[in-house]
């Protein structure tokens, strides 16, 4: 087996982050790691989650750090320059700044339907290692989870992380609540493990990836805005919460809508959009356009609510919400 030291950076760590969202299950994929590098590799090793409100849709990044038995970690600092990138939600790639930090000769893995060279395109990334799975898809036919598709792409990627060892990490997990559960996630291990696409890009260029910065508050007392006014509101009409869909969004179907509201009623954030038209007495009655999809987190409560089956749940496919995606007007 391939060992540890042969891939830590100069403090003498290898270095994870996991750009997820909330209800992916980044946070445990990050502590299952740990513990089969700790219990049963014997590595040192720390794991540690940040996130906002603890819900569903919500950005989350894990960190994990390895070092030799030898090598005590005392840093419990967020990881900035990382030698694995692996990000659970593609549309995190337009949204947050996943690739901050990344070596130049380090690994990005992405939860995609896309091909590496596709997703190198998409980034930019000039050179390193691209794996692509399309975890979601694997996680939906065996009953599982994302997360450990994602444990079985990164044991695939990382050679010293022992395969058995994450196999019993996981085994241990999910039979102390779930023991029902403890094959699917294996068989999911597994297939994240062999079917996800690996291509490695060569660059002359020394400066490849966009460098690491730590955000800085604006609501300091030199540097708040004038009154202490909120410039970026809750309800801006720029928000954009495509990053918060897991994977699965409602698909309108207009004939068989009866135009109940129903769906709005339901709706958590206001993604439905509706005209006034006259019917063929000359009354005017709210009819349903469609969903604007830049509002809609996929948490599929209209699809519950709607009693004709105009709305139906389906997996999203790369584009669809742009290209079905019914904008509201300015006075709406």
């Amino acid at each position: 087996m391939t060992h540890l030291s042969m891939y830590v950076n100069m403090e003498g760590f290898y270095e994870i982050r996991m750009e997820s969202i909330g209800g992916l299950g980044a946070n445990l994929a990050g502590k299952m790691l740990a513990e089969a590098g700790v219990l049963y590799q014997g590595y040192n090793g720390s794991n540690f989650s940040s996130y906002g409100s603890e819900k569903k849709g919500t950005p989350v990044t894990t960190c994990i750090r390895f070092s030799d038995s030898e090598l005590e970690i005392r840093s419990s600092s967020p990881i900035e320059k990382p030698q694995l990138i692996v990000v659970f939600h593609e549309s995190l790639l337009r949204t947050e700044k996943c690739m901050a930090g990344l070596t130049k000769d380090g690994t990005l893995i992405v939860n995609t339907e896309k091909k590496p060279d596709e997703i190198r395109k998409m980034i930019g990334l000039q050179s390193g290692t691209i794996v692509c799975v399309n975890a979601l898809k694997i996680a939906v036919e065996e009953k599982s989870r994302v997360n450990t598709a994602m444990l079985g792409a990164i044991c695939h990627a990382v050679p010293f992380l022992d395969e058995q060892a994450v196999i019993q990490v996981i085994t241990d997990t999910f039979s102390k609540k779930y023991a029902a559960l403890v094959f699917a996630n294996i068989q999911t291990f597994h297939r994240g493990m062999n079917e996800c696409h690996v291509q490695i890009f060569e660059s002359n260029h020394e400066e490849i990836q966009a460098t690491f910065s730590r955000s800085s508050s604006i609501l300091g007392y030199a540097t708040q805005p004038l009154g202490g006014a909120i410039i970026n509101p809750g309800n801006s009409t720029l928000r954009d919460l495509s990053a918060s869909r897991s994977g699965y969004i409602p698909e309108f179907l207009s004939d068989a809508c009866i135009h109940c509201a129903a769906c709005d009623l339901t709706c958590p954030d206001m993604c439905f959009v509706w005209t006034t038209i006259q019917d063929h007495h000359g009354r005017s009655f709210q009819h349903l356009l469609g969903i604007d999809y830049q509002y809609c987190k996929g948490c599929l409560r209209c699809i519950h609510a709607c009693p004709t089956e105009a709305l139906r749940t389906i997996r999203e496919t790369d584009g669809f919400a742009d290209e079905h995606r019914v904008m509201r007007s300015v006075n709406s």
